[in-house]
C-alpha cells in the first residue's frame, strides 16, 4: 500500500512538471498558398517572455503585423495563459521556401521555433485568407501633402495643404492628428477650416473621395533646401467585412489607422542683388504705399496725426516701415503700430501702418520731406521703389519764432524751439534720510531663536527616526521606486542610443515596461495592449494618450523586423517622453 502510494506521488509530479513545461511553437494558415495569396503566421508560447525576435521572412513581403495577443484564463483552478505574435505574409515569387526559427527569452532560457516549409504555387483565381481589416485600410487611404511652389523667393508665400484620400471602398467616422508638423525655417500662419468640404477625385488612376484637411502659409526665412515636415494622423477606418447582419447588409469592422504624409523639400532663392534699393527692408509681394495726415491747417499745440501705411499682398508681418523725416522743431512722439491682416488661400492680406502724432508750438509752415519704400515684386522678379508726395503742415495760430521758419523760395530752416516752465517736474535733491539704528544681540530675534532651537530638534528627530522606520520597512515602495529609476535610467539609455534601432527600442521597451510597474503596479505577465488600455481607462487617462502609449509598444514592436530611421526613432523618443510626463501627471 505504501508503495503505492510513493508511486502515485512520483507520478502527479511528473504530471505537474509536464504540465508546467514552457511550449513555443510556430503555426501557418496553410502550408500551400498561391502566388496572389497571403498566409498568416502565429508564434505562441504558454508562458510570458521577453526579447521577442522574428525569423527573417526570406521570401515574403510582411503586409501586416505584428498583431499581439494574450489570453489569460482560470478553468477548475488551473491557469491557461497564452501569447501569441502574429503576422502577413505575402510571396514574392513561387517556390518551395522556408520560415526560419522566430526566438523568445523566458525565465533567462532561450526558446526557439521549428522552421516551417511554406509551398508557394501559380495564382489562383479566388485568393482566400489573409484578409485583415488593418491591411484593407493601409490600402485605402493615403495623406498627401501639396505645395504650391517649391522653388520660392526667400520670404515668399507658399501654401502646405494635407490633403487625404479615402478610397469608395471604406469609411472614416473620425481622425485626430498625432504628429503636427513644426515649421522652425519659416513664419507660418494656418488657414481656419471651418468647414471639411468632401470632393470626387483620383488618385493614382484610381476614384477617390478626398478632402482637404489642413493648409498652412509659409514664408521661408532661410536659403537652400528646406523641409516640410509631414503631417501624421490616427484615422477610425471602417472596413467591410464578411459578416451580415440579418437583412442582408454588410457589416463594418472599425480599426484605427495611422497614416502619414510624406515629406517634402523646397528649396528657397535667394532675392537678387542687382538693382535693390536702398530703402529696402525685406518686402516680398505686392504692395500700395502711401503719407497721409489728417489735417492740413491747424493752430499751435493742437495736435495731427500722420499715417504711413502699407497695403497689399506679401509678408506683411516681417519687414520694418520707413521713418518720416521731420524738422527739430516739430513735438513727435513714438509711432503707434496697427496691423489689419487676415491670412487667405493666397496668402497674408491686408494693411499694416505707423501713426505719429505731431504737436508743433509755433507759427509757421513745416514740410513732411518725401519717404522712399521699397519692395521685390515675385510675379516681374524685380525690385520696385515708391515714393510718396511731400506735405506741408499750416500752422496758422500761435508764438512767432525769433528765427524764421520759411524763405522765399520756400526752403526750411531749424527754429528755435520755446520751452515753457511747467514742463518738467524737478527731482528732490535733498532727502530727508536717517540712519538705521543698530540692535544688541541679547534678546534680539536670533537670540530666542538659539535658545528655542535646541528644544525643536528633539520632536523633529523623533518624526525622522519613524519616517525612515517606516520607509525601510515599505518593501513593495521600494520596489515601485526601483522600477521607476529603472524607466528613466531606460530612457536615457534610449536617447543615447538614437541611430541603433535594436538598442533604442529594446531600451524603449524596457523604459516603458518598468513605468507601468512602477506607476499601476502591472507585472510582466499582465502587460497585454488590452489589460493596460483596460487600467489607464480606470484611471481616466485621456484615450488620445492611452493609444499614443499602445501605440509606442506596437512601434518597439515593430522595430524587431524592419528598419526604422533615425527620424522615426526621435520622434518615438519625443512621443514617448510627452506621454509618460502626461500619464504621470493625470496619474
Amino acid at each position: 500500500m505504501k508503495s503505492k502510494f510513493i508511486v502515485a506521488l512520483i507520478g502527479f509530479f511528473l504530471c505537474q512538471v509536464v504540465g508546467a513545461q514552457v511550449k513555443f511553437e510556430a503555426e501557418v494558415s496553410r502550408e500551400t498558398i498561391g502566388v496572389n495569396e497571403r498566409v498568416r503566421i502565429d508564434f505562441k508560447m504558454n508562458q510570458d517572455g521577453d526579447n521577442f525576435n522574428p525569423p527573417d521572412f526570406r521570401g515574403f513581403n510582411v503586409v501586416g503585423g505584428p498583431y499581439q495577443s494574450i489570453s489569460n484564463s482560470w478553468i477548475n483552478g488551473k491557469r491557461t495563459y497564452q501569447k501569441s505574435y502574429g503576422y502577413y505574409l505575402q510571396p514574392n515569387r513561387r517556390g518551395n521556401f522556408t520560415i526560419g526559427q522566430a526566438e523568445i527569452l523566458i525565465d533567462g532560457t532561450t526558446y526557439k521555433t521549428t522552421p516551417i516549409e511554406i509551398k508557394v504555387v501559380a495564382a489562383v483565381n479566388k485568393p482566400t485568407d489573409g484578409t485583415n481589416a488593418e491591411i484593407v485600410a493601409s490600402q485605402n487611404i493615403h495623406l498627401v501633402t501639396k505645395i504650391s511652389n517649391e522653388n520660392p523667393y526667400l520670404n515668399e508665400g507658399i501654401s502646405v495643404e494635407y490633403i487625404l484620400y479615402v478610397s469608395p471602398n471604406i469609411n472614416v467616422s473620425q481622425w485626430r492628428p498625432v504628429d503636427t508638423p513644426k515649421f522652425p525655417d519659416f513664419w507660418s500662419e494656418n488657414i481656419d477650416v471651418s468647414r471639411l468640404d468632401v470632393k470626387d477625385g483620383t488618385y493614382q488612376g484610381e476614384p477617390y473621395r478626398y478632402v482637404s484637411l489642413r493648409k498652412t502659409i509659409l514664408y521661408p526665412q532661410k536659403t537652400g533646401e528646406l523641409e516640410i515636415e509631414p503631417l501624421t494622423l490616427s484615422v477610425a477606418v471602417e472596413v467591410p467585412s464578411d459578416r451580415r447582419d440579418i437583412f442582408g447588409r454588410r457589416l463594418y469592422e472599425t480599426v484605427q489607422q495611422r497614416v502619414s504624409a510624406s515629406k517634402k523639400n523646397i528649396d528657397v532663392k535667394p532675392l537678387p542683388q542687382e538693382g535693390k534699393p536702398a530703402s529696402f527692408t525685406g518686402a516680398v509681394g505686392s504692395f500700395n504705399f502711401s503719407v497721409t495726415t489728417n489735417k492740413q491747417s491747424l493752430d499751435a499745440s493742437e495736435a495731427l496725426e500722420a499715417k504711413v501705411k502699407v497695403s497689399g499682398n506679401g509678408n506683411l508681418m516681417l519687414f520694418q516701415l520707413p521713418k518720416l523725416t521731420l524738422p527739430a522743431s516739430l513735438e513727435v512722439y513714438e509711432p503707434q503700430h496697427n496691423q489689419d491682416t487676415k491670412t487667405g488661400h493666397n496668402g497674408v492680406v491686408g494693411n499694416i501702418s505707423d501713426t505719429y502724432t505731431i504737436v508743433p508750438q509755433q507759427k509757421g509752415k513745416y514740410p513732411i520731406e518725401p519717404v522712399s519704400f521699397s519692395y521685390f515684386d515675385v510675379n516681374s522678379g524685380t525690385y520696385k521703389e515708391v515714393n510718396s508726395k511731400q506735405l506741408m503742415i499750416n500752422v496758422e495760430n500761435g508764438p512767432v519764432a525769433s528765427v524764421p521758419n520759411t524763405s522765399g523760395s520756400g526752403s526750411t530752416t531749424k527754429q528755435e524751439v520755446i520751452s515753457k516752465g511747467s514742463q518738467f517736474r524737478y527731482i528732490k535733491l535733498q532727502p530727508n534720510l536717517k540712519p538705521m539704528g543698530e540692535e544688541t544681540f541679547f534678546k534680539s530675534l536670533w537670540f530666542w531663536l538659539l535658545i528655542l532651537l535646541p528644544l525643536l530638534a528633539i520632536p523633529l528627530s523623533i518624526i525622522f527616526g519613524k519616517k525612515r522606520k517606516e520607509r525601510l520597512n515599505d518593501v513593495a515602495g521600494k520596489r515601485v521606486k526601483k522600477a521607476d529609476r529603472l524607466a528613466k535610467k531606460y530612457l536615457s539609455e534610449a536617447k543615447k542610443n538614437i541611430g541603433d534601432p535594436n538598442a533604442f527600442y529594446l531600451a524603449l521597451e524596457k523604459s516603458l515596461h518598468n513605468f507601468l510597474k512602477a506607476k499601476l503596479s502591472i507585472q510582466t505577465s499582465d502587460m497585454s495592449k488590452d489589460r493596460i488600455r483596460t487600467i489607464l481607462t480606470e484611471k481616466k487617462i485621456d484615450s488620445g494618450t492611452t493609444e499614443d502609449f499602445i501605440q509606442l509598444l506596437k512601434n518597439c514592436e515593430m522595430a524587431r523586423y524592419s528598419l526604422s530611421s533615425q527620424a522615426a526613432m526621435e520622434q518615438d523618443y519625443e512621443q514617448a517622453a510627452q506621454v509618460l510626463s502626461l500619464i504621470d501627471k493625470d496619474l
